[in-house]
C-alpha cells in the first residue's frame, strides 16, 4: 500500500511539473493593461492558452492585428515569446501637455497677484489693433465684443486677424489659463477687438481715433494700442485726451526705433501723449532692447523681446516690439484695478509709476518694469 501511495505522490509532482500554468496564471495576480500585436490575424485561441478570459480582452483593434487586454507580468512574459505574437506593450500613461507660462507673466509679478486673488476680473481692455482671433481656444472665452473702422469686406471682421499682431497683443493681456496653450497677465479680464489697422497691419490717424471714440461710447476701462505713427496729430491727440478724461487707462508702445546707444528721442504718436502711457520693452535680463525707443514720454517698462502668445488658427509665435510690452502694462492695470476698484485712471497710473522696480536712465526705462503684486499691496 506504501509502495502505491508513494508511486501515486510520484505521478503527482510529475504532473504538476508537466502542467504548471495553473499556478503560474492564477486570476488573483496583479493585472496590467497590455496592447499585444499578432504576426498575422488575431488568434484567441492563443489567449486562451495563456489564461485570458473573453472578459479581459478590453479592446480589438481593426486596421492592426492588436488587441489590449489584462495581463499578469508572467503572462505578458510568456506571450511576448510566443512565436505569434510581435510584441507586447505596457498600455503607457499619457497626459495632456501642460500650459506653458510666457517668460513676461511672471517678470511682471502676475502669479503673485493671482495668489492674493486678483486675475483681472470684470475690467473691459480695447485692443486697438488687427483684430483678434476669437475661435482661438485661448482667446475665445474672454473676448466679449468688437468693433471694425473697416468697411470692405476683407477687414470689417473684427475677429478676423489676417495679420497675426492684434490676436498675439490679446494674448499677452488676456489668454486664458486652460491647462494648454498659453496664459495672459490678466488671465480674466474682457477683451474687445477695436479693428483699426488692417490685415496687412496698417492704418490710419483717423482709424485710430474712431477706435478711441468707440472705445469711449463703450464703457472701456482700458485700451491698448500696440501701434504708432511718427507725427503727431492735433485730432488723435485730443481723442486720447477725452479717453483719459472720461477714466479711462490709455496704453500704448513707445515704438521699435530706438538704436544701442539708447540717447535719442524716438517715442512715436500716440504714446508721445502726456494722455497715453509710453511702454518701451526689456529682455529676459531686464536690459533694455536695442530697437526699444528713448526718450522722455517714455514712462513704464515691461517685457518684450522673444514674447511667445496666441496667433491666428489656434497657433502659438514668439515676436519682438514695444507692441509686445505695451500689453503687458494693460494687463498689470487690470489686476491692479481689480484689486482697487476706487481708483481713478489717475492714481492707478501714479501707483504704477511709484510702485515700478527702477532699471535706470529714465529715458530709457521710464519709471522701471511695472510690478503688478507690489502695486496691490503698496
Amino acid at each position: 500500500m506504501k509502495k502505491l501511495l508513494s508511486v501515486l505522490f510520484a505521478m503527482v509532482l510529475l504532473f504538476g511539473m508537466m502542467f504548471p500554468s495553473a499556478t503560474i496564471f492564477a486570476n488573483d495576480a496583479t493585472t496590467d493593461e497590455y496592447l499585444v500585436q499578432f504576426d498575422g490575424n488575431v488568434e484567441r485561441g492563443i489567449l486562451k492558452a495563456f489564461g485570458v478570459s473573453n472578459n479581459e480582452v478590453l479592446h480589438t483593434f481593426t486596421l492592426l492585428s492588436v488587441v489590449s487586454l489584462k495581463l499578469t507580468e508572467q503572462q505578458a512574459k510568456g506571450l511576448a515569446n510566443h512565436p505569434k505574437i510581435k510584441g507586447v506593450e505596457k498600455n503607457a500613461a499619457v497626459q495632456a501637455l501642460g500650459q506653458t507660462i510666457p517668460w513676461g507673466v511672471p517678470k511682471v509679478q502676475t502669479p503673485e497677484a493671482n495668489n492674493l486673488g486678483y486675475t483681472g476680473n470684470g475690467l473691459k481692455v480695447a485692443i486697438l489693433d488687427t483684430g483678434i482671433d476669437r475661435s482661438h481656444p485661448d482667446l475665445n472665452a474672454n473676448v466679449k465684443g468688437g468693433f471694425s473702422v473697416f468697411t470692405d469686406s476683407a477687414n470689417s471682421d473684427p475677429y478676423y486677424d489676417g495679420s497675426g499682431h492684434g490676436t498675439h497683443v490679446a494674448g499677452t493681456v488676456a489668454a486664458v489659463d486652460n491647462d494648454f496653450g498659453v496664459v495672459g497677465v490678466a488671465k480674466n479680464a474682457d477683451l474687445y477687438a477695436v479693428k483699426v489697422l488692417n490685415n496687412s497691419g496698417s492704418g490710419s490717424y483717423e482709424g485710430i481715433a474712431k477706435g478711441i471714440e468707440w472705445s469711449i461710447q463703450n464703457g472701456m476701462d482700458i485700451i491698448n494700442m500696440s501701434l504708432g505713427g511718427s507725427s503727431s496729430s492735433s485730432i488723435l491727440e485730443q481723442f486720447c485726451n477725452l479717453a483719459y478724461a472720461e477714466g479711462i487707462l490709455v496704453v500704448a508702445a513707445a515704438g521699435n526705433s530706438g538704436n544701442s546707444g539708447g540717447r535719442n528721442d524716438s517715442v512715436g504718436y500716440p504714446a508721445k501723449y502726456n494722455s497715453v502711457i509710453a511702454v518701451a520693452a526689456i529682455d529676459q535680463n531686464e536690459r533694455r532692447a536695442s530697437f526699444s525707443s528713448t526718450g522722455p514720454a517714455v514712462e513704464l517698462s515691461a517685457p518684450g523681446v522673444s514674447i511667445l502668445s496666441t496667433t491666428p488658427n489656434n497657433s502659438y509665435a514668439s515676436y519682438n516690439g514695444t507692441s509686445m510690452a505695451s500689453p503687458h502694462v494693460a494687463g498689470v492695470a487690470a489686476l491692479i484695478w481689480e484689486a482697487k476698484p476706487n481708483l481713478t485712471n489717475v492714481q492707478l497710473r501714479q501707483l504704477l509709476q511709484q510702485t515700478s522696480k527702477n532699471l535706470g536712465l529714465s529715458s530709457q526705462y521710464g519709471y522701471g518694469l511695472v510690478q503688478a503684486a507690489t502695486a496691490i499691496q503698496y
